[in-house]
């Protein structure tokens, strides 16, 4: 099963939720890839970095190189890792001139159909061709939403790019929901937020919520997540049951 994380608003905790989804369900015992599709590369940094000689996505999308052979191990058992970076800014300047631009990630990714219990693609904070073959590939998305006032914004953009990649790309994407994150109980805003987005997507709105953490805030900064790096903290045991929501809305 493969699984895009995407949202075009920056500062939601997508990468956060990327890295620490991957890592919850192959502590679980599965085995899972982390696809980093983001040029700024956080999940990349936030599970130990990547050699300077190693190739990347960006390779992969650009160049054809084959999947296998990108992947890493991490340090998390089960969770391998394709580092994305730098490069992949030059991949969504390059891509619109390519035919069959929004399938070179499907086409990569299909040659290890099969594989791997979960592949998630963490994708850039933006609606461009690289999220756009995210949403190719994938046979679902999570949604990460921040617990604050500006979090539905974009949401609907989001959702008639879901539609469209539906009505000319992919038709069995599906949306496993949307994962509200950085709650704050202390402010009247986050419980708003929460309302909010229940009340809008009812069946979408994963019942758990990610409490702002500042372990989680501290775990990328030793290429670690945060289920590893303190995995008694309220953010591990809050993405555990999210992990749990993953496989069981499968």
């Amino acid at each position: 099963m493969i699984y895009a994380v995407a949202n075009q608003k920056g500062g939601v905790g997508k990468t956060t939720t990327a890295v620490n989804l991957a890592a919850c369900l192959a502590e679980a015992g599965s085995s899972v890839v982390l696809v980093d599709l983001d040029p700024q590369g956080n999940a990349t940094s936030g599970l130990g970095g990547v050699p300077d000689d190693h190739p990347t996505m960006a390779e992969v999308i650009l160049d054809g190189v084959p999947f296998r052979d990108v992947l890493l191990p991490t340090r998390v058992p089960n969770l391998s890792l394709a580092p994305g970076g730098g490069g992949l800014a030059g991949a969504a300047v390059e891509l619109p001139n390519r035919q069959g631009r929004e399938g070179v990630l499907r086409e990569a990714l299909s040659a290890s159909a099969g594989e791997y219990d979960y592949v998630f693609i963490d994708c850039p904070p933006s609606l461009d061709l690289l999220t756009i073959n995210a949403l190719a590939a994938a046979d679902r998305l999570v949604v990460p939403v921040q617990c604050e006032y500006y979090a539905l914004e974009g949401l609907t953009r989001l959702m008639e790019t879901v539609e469209a990649v539906r009505a000319r790309l992919n038709p069995d994407l599906r949306i496993t929901g949307m994962l509200l994150t950085m709650h704050d109980a202390r402010t009247r805003v986050s419980a708003d937020v929460i309302a909010e987005v229940r009340r809008h997507f009812p069946e979408l709105a994963f019942r758990t919520v990610v409490p702002r953490n500042v372990r989680v805030a501290e775990a990328p900064s030793y290429g670690e997540p945060v289920i590893r790096y303190d995995p008694h903290c309220a953010g591990a045991d809050a993405y555990f049951e999210a992990a749990k929501e993953v496989a069981a809305r499968a």
